[in-house]
């Protein structure tokens, strides 16, 4: 059972918010693999720093990433729901009066760089100016949160209404809270001893494509997709790490990375060959960065959960087996060009190759 209604569930009303919500998120990819990744990778040629490419067993399910930290890389959080969080959820989701988006705030705050003038508009997702105003916040610590307005009874309009937002659920709650929902524990996380719930909280991690105990921000985020299912309604977590050098996105289908992909004329050659394109189609529509031979381009890997991280036919208590695999990698495709609206992603599986 999930914690969000299907669209054949949903009210005329409610369909049609949940229409405009997913072309919002549409465009707000987009908008994020320009800013975590192109412009990432720019910020290291400014530098004049060879930029570290992601190996393809960094995106096979329980790799390692190595751990190191790249202070020219963009990161960040955004939790973006469907829906308004009630302000029962503050103790564990920090969206306060002091870090709301009022133009008091911003001035206030010495982290961001705003003038005296400010349009409380450029908050709302379908202002002109919306990725400037986001720009500004996204290098704030912490996470961005984006809801449906709550001051707008009438209509549905979504703006980015806190910044600086801390995720204070504990690791072990949320994996507590996964476990039950799993049933591997009936009520408490250690009621089958500590080794049990070590090993919970390591599968936890595995659950959302994780290693254990991974950067802050990834940790982050997960605690805050696990806690958002308390909310009956769909939602979204980006998170760009200076470790993983990716994309981290959760929705309430799958986890996804998307990573910059270093390609050859060869490579272009078969991919545009394979998908009935020429190669300058390719190049025009799909490499983000021209290279002298061959270029840049952006690759997602998709993460469906197996079996053993789905919740029980028999609805039954079961045991924990650590051994066994909770995500496989479902897709793997080269994505157009952020803003490329006429062009669909190619299949491209070269993970396993």
């Amino acid at each position: 059972m999930t914690y969000w209604c299907v669209r054949e569930d949903l009210s005329l009303a409610n369909k049609l918010r949940r229409s405009y919500y997913e072309l919002l998120r549409d465009d707000l990819d987009h908008y994020l693999f320009q800013y975590a990744l192109i412009d990432s990778y720019n910020n290291f040629i400014e530098n004049k720093i060879n930029y570290p490419f992601v190996e393809m067993r960094e995106l096979k399910p329980r790799a390692r990433i190595p751990d190191v930290e790249y202070e020219q890389h963009n990161a960040f959080i955004i939790l973006f729901l469907e829906d308004g969080l009630p302000p029962v959820h503050k103790k564990y989701i920090r969206f306060l009066e002091d870090n709301k988006t009022t133009k008091a705030n911003l001035l206030r705050s010495k982290t961001l760089s705003l003038s005296g003038k400010f349009d409380r508009n450029l908050k709302f997702l379908d202002s002109v100016h919306f990725t400037t105003f986001l720009n500004t916040l996204l290098p704030v610590d912490y996470a961005l949160l984006i809801q449906k307005d709550a001051e707008l009874r009438s209509s549905t309009r979504y703006c980015l209404s806190h910044y600086h937002v801390r995720i204070d659920w504990p690791i072990a709650d949320a994996a507590e809270k996964l476990a039950i929902s799993l049933r591997y524990v009936s009520q408490d996380l250690y009621e089958k001893g500590d080794k049990y719930a070590e090993d919970m909280q390591k599968k936890f991690f595995e659950y959302y494509g994780l290693q254990l105990m991974a950067g802050g921000r990834r940790t982050a985020a997960i605690v805050a997709a696990e806690y958002l299912k308390k909310i009956p309604c769909i939602h979204t977590v980006y998170a760009a790490s200076s470790e993983s050098r990716t994309l981290f996105r959760i929705s309430e289908i799958n986890v996804s990375k998307t990573v910059l992909l270093k390609v050859t004329d060869e490579d272009i050659d078969k991919a545009a060959a394979d998908n009935g394109l020429s190669p300058d189609d390719f190049h025009n529509n799909y490499i983000v960065v021209p290279g002298d031979e061959g270029g840049i381009c952006l690759f997602r890997a998709v993460y469906s959960r197996t079996d053993p991280s789905r919740p029980p036919d028999d609805g039954k208590l079961r045991e924990l087996k650590p051994d066994l695999f909770w995500r496989t990698v479902s897709s793997q495709h080269i994505l157009p060009k952020p803003g490329k609206w006429d062009c669909a992603p190619l299949q491209h599986n070269i993970i396993y190759s």
